[in-house]
């Protein structure tokens, strides 16, 4: 289960807002937390130490295939993000590297930006604290579960390797 207050973004936010691409010179996950959407929300940084959560439209992480990105958001603490939908290589660095995801468009209509919402990964049951609504999102199959539930593809294949 994941609990938090969102912060809400419109649709097609891409890599290059995630993290912009002049600090692509470090792979620091501290340092590129710093700089994570501080080109379209200059409060970000603060905010993500007490909300947990982004609910963003259609399309999010669009753009280069950078793996910044998502490890910038995990970094910076936000512990999901929903969206109506996901680039796809977003998509597929997001789960590499363990960081939650969910496709509810109905939710993101819904959901504004500071509602408390608990997310339960298991079911894909997304629930609006705020407003006393309930949503259901797609979930993972088992295998990504896992990943995610390791931290990571990389972390998911050294605990098979020790089985």
């Amino acid at each position: 289960m994941i609990s938090g207050k969102v912060i809400k973004y419109g649709e097609n936010v891409d890599t290059d807002v995630i993290i912009p691409a002049r600090y692509l010179n470090t792979s620091d996950s501290r340092e590129l937390a710093k700089h994570c959407m501080e080109d379209i929300d200059q409060s970000f940084s603060d905010r993500s130490k007490t909300h947990k959560i982004i609910a963003a439209g259609k399309n999010f992480g669009c753009g280069s295939s950078r793996e910044h990105a998502p490890v910038a958001i995990k970094a910076s603490g936000i512990e999901c993000v929903i969206a109506e939908s996901f680039a796809r290589i977003f998509y597929r660095n997001s789960i590499n590297i363990g960081l939650p995801i969910m496709e509810c468009a109905e939710a993101v209509s819904d959901i504004e930006d500071g509602d408390e919402i608990s997310i339960d990964l298991i079911s894909g049951e997304i629930t609006n604290i705020s407003k006393n609504r309930k949503y259901k999102a797609e979930p993972f199959p088992e295998f990504m579960q896992e990943i995610i539930k390791s931290g990571g593809l990389i972390k998911y294949i050294e605990s098979q390797i020790r089985k």
